[in-house]
């Protein structure tokens, strides 16, 4: 199968010490241009707070998901994509999570899903696992469970006790990757040197397997701000400047010019 492939070919960097570039991707031309670079693009419920302004990813729903999954697996075929299950669609009811799952991954083609949690969910992994559907962990900062708000995680002794029975009970439901989010550097290092599976990194060690971030966030399209980002051009400026040149031109006639014209 293609999915065994994409997922060998993940597993065939990690074994070379290889680190696995990560991306996230909510559209057709980001997903087209991600696909050439990219081990891994995530379908974020961020997909929320940086294209339609809502105030945490706990306001999107399973058809939002959908309709930009499509999008991103028409344009990115060679990239093994997963995508967020939102808030609210797997949590407390196995049946429920699986039912989701299976309607993501058949309306969508994607490869893989990621559910938000540890302990708390370990069931339902362990049910979705168990049915043939591939699944990628997430644990440490919750954005789901913050409402947009990031907290670092890992502070105290009951959150370093808490995340090592997260990984460890993901790890037994069949979790293929999981993504670690905004942890203290020294927990981190040791989580990856227990985890029997690929830690993908935001805001935690860079000696994780591989490393993700928003896209929009890297191009400096939105106004988030953390310690753990870099951007890497402030596109917002690029395109502001751009559109402020497109007035002006409006305005003094200078477009469209005879050249933009049909005769």
């Amino acid at each position: 199968m293609f999915l065994d492939k994409k997922r060998q070919k993940i597993l065939k960097k990690v074994s070379k010490k290889e680190p696995l570039i990560c991306l996230t991707s909510y559209t057709a031309p980001i997903a087209e241009i991600a696909d050439k670079f990219a081990d891994i693009i995530l379908v974020g419920d961020s997909v929320g707070p940086v294209l339609y302004g809502l105030e945490s990813t706990k306001d999107v729903d399973l058809d939002m998901m959908i309709k930009h999954a499509k999008a991103v697996v028409k344009k990115a075929q060679k990239t093994f994509i997963v995508v967020d299950m939102p808030f609210g669609t797997y949590e407390k009811n196995k049946d429920l999570a699986y039912r989701n799952a299976k309607k993501i991954i058949s309306e969508t083609g994607a490869d893989a899903v990621k559910l938000e949690g540890g302990q708390k969910i370990s069931s339902v992994v362990k049910h979705l696992t168990e049915k043939g559907i591939v699944v990628i962990g997430h644990i440490g900062m919750l954005p789901q469970s913050y409402d947009g708000k990031y907290k670092v995680y890992g502070k105290n002794e009951a959150q370093k006790k808490q995340i090592m029975k997260d990984l460890n009970l993901l790890q037994n439901s069949g979790v293929f990757l999981i993504v670690l989010e905004c942890v203290i550097e020294k927990l981190a290092q040791k989580i990856i040197c227990k985890s029997d599976v690929p830690i993908i990194g935001i805001g935690a060690s860079k000696d994780c397997h591989g490393q993700i971030l928003v896209v929009e966030d890297l191009l400096g399209l939105t106004n988030f701000e953390s310690k753990f980002l870099k951007k890497y051009v402030n596109l917002k400026k690029i395109i502001s400047d751009s559109i402020s040149k497109f007035s002006k031109e409006v305005v003094r006639k200078k477009y469209p010019s005879n050249k933009h014209m049909y005769k």
